[in-house]
């Protein structure tokens, strides 16, 4: 428990930054794709949890809140961060989004990374548990984002990009699926090709620029 010691403190700028084309366009996607979640997850766990629809400004603050933590993650030599999905499926199965209950959880991230003892106690917890946990979060995910896009109303366009996004982004992002990417610019490999989120999101986001709008009449 003790073997990495007692207290380990993040260094600013551990990697002396470099400035590469290829990987400044990576990351501003790999941001982007971080905000489309964020607009997401805030939305759901609102839905969730408070039972109603996120306002302007509730949205605004999750945007501006995770900006602000990702340029900050990157000054300790970490990739943006995200707002987790899982909290949406934690949401939906408390109830639970009163601010002293998430402080805590706060609390217990920030100590746990400061001192590895403490995250040793935590990462202790059994496979089973953890594996029962994620299967019913992720599946409160799954349902959370269908009552969403019901509320958006299944007409033949939103059912398009709904099918189209999703079919790509989980089917060419699946390692059996590797080899459609190795004839694509190196680009395109690090930032889609184990990355189904980030694919979905551009599909999506293409698709609804694309398609007519005349096409929302609903099916």
């Amino acid at each position: 428990m003790f073997a990495s010691g007692f207290v380990s403190f993040p260094h600013i700028l551990p990697i002396k930054p470099t400035f590469h084309l290829a990987d400044i366009i990576s990351v501003a996607i790999i941001f982007l794709v971080s905000a489309a979640e964020t607009v997401g997850d805030s939305s759901a766990v609102v839905s969730g949890g408070l039972n109603r629809e996120i306002t302007d400004k509730e949205l605004s603050g999750s945007i501006a809140c995770d900006g602000f933590t990702s340029t900050l993650s990157g000054l300790f030599g970490c990739p943006p961060t995200t707002s987790f999905s899982q909290n949406v499926g934690l949401v939906n199965m408390t109830k639970v989004v009163n601010r002293f209950t998430i402080m805590t959880g706060v609390l217990c991230m920030i100590l746990a990374s400061i001192f590895p003892p403490i995250g040793t106690f935590f990462s202790s917890l059994p496979d089973a548990v953890l594996g029962s946990c994620t299967i019913t979060m992720f599946g409160s995910i799954l349902v959370s984002g269908l009552m969403m896009a019901s509320k958006c109303g299944f007409s033949q366009r939103n059912i398009t990009i709904l099918s189209i996004s999703l079919s790509i982004g989980l089917g060419f992002t699946a390692p059996s699926e590797a080899n459609i990417w190795q004839n694509l610019p190196e680009l395109c490999k690090n930032v889609f090709a184990n990355n189904c989120v980030a694919l979905v999101f551009i599909i999506a986001f293409v698709l609804n620029l694309l398609l007519p709008k005349e096409s929302e009449q609903k099916i």
